[in-house]
């Protein structure tokens, strides 16, 4: 039985050949596509457990094709394959929605790598939330708005919004810093020495009035990241 199915949307078919090959040895079934279009209709009517997905292409690129993905399947996994020095294009990629990027040229190595660490966390993959209750607080994350327990509104920023509503689309899963960096400040975080998640975390529990030291909102794993606390009466719309 093969690991699972990889879809490659590439136009350059050497390197879509290539891929296909070494998905192949490594024990996955591999569908192909050599333009955007054909790979949207690929992906959208085959059964596939993950998309290997490049940018420049002919008849769609690969953010229209992403953007299109996320409609119909938001959770299926998309890696992006990117040209070396591009850096907008994985960060523009990893805002749309994409699991992860890999740069050109790259390793069969890291490719499989990179395969196996998005499907291994996939089955836990964020999905649209918009209201969270814990803790004793209401927060609705489409408008950034905590109502506290004693029924007093504080409003978040965007950033403290979008960090604390991607803690709430993995529950039950310690999120590093890395990947926080990479999910929603669009960065790569390999070589990043960086204390602006602890920050932002920081002012995200002032504003949640919410204790580190008894939390009942946001919990730090320690050597793993953040999480949110459970037991806590909460729920998620």
């Amino acid at each position: 039985m093969p690991l699972g199915t990889v879809l490659v949307i590439e136009d350059d078919a050497p390197i879509r050949r290539g891929l296909a090959d070494a998905l192949a040895f490594a024990g996955y079934a591999t569908l192909e596509a050599g333009d955007g279009r054909a790979g949207l209709d690929a992906a959208l009517t085959c059964s596939v457990d993950l998309v290997l997905l490049d940018v420049l292409m002919p008849k769609m690129d690969g953010f229209g094709v992403l953007t299109e993905l996320r409609k119909a399947k938001p959770s299926l996994p998309v890696i992006m394959l990117t040209a070396k020095g591009e850096e907008q294009d994985r960060v523009r990629g990893l805002k749309a929605g994409a699991d992860d990027y890999v740069v050109k040229p790259f390793s069969a190595t890291e490719l499989l790598a990179r395969v196996e660490a998005v499907l291994r966390r996939s089955p836990e993959r964020p999905t649209d939330v918009r209201t969270l209750d814990i803790g004793g607080r209401r927060i609705d994350l489409e408008r950034r708005e905590v109502t506290l327990p004693d029924g007093t509104r504080e409003t978040l920023s965007e950033r403290e919004g979008e960090t604390l509503a991607y803690l709430a689309r993995n529950p039950g899963r310690a999120i590093s810093r890395d990947e926080l960096l990479s999910r929603v400040w669009g960065l790569d975080p390999r070589g990043v020495h960086t204390r602006t998640i602890d920050m932002t975390m920081a002012r995200l529990r002032e504003a949640l009035r919410d204790d580190p030291a008894d939390p009942r909102v946001i919990v730090t794993v320690r050597a793993k990241g953040y999480m949110l606390a459970q037991g806590s009466g909460e729920g998620v719309s």
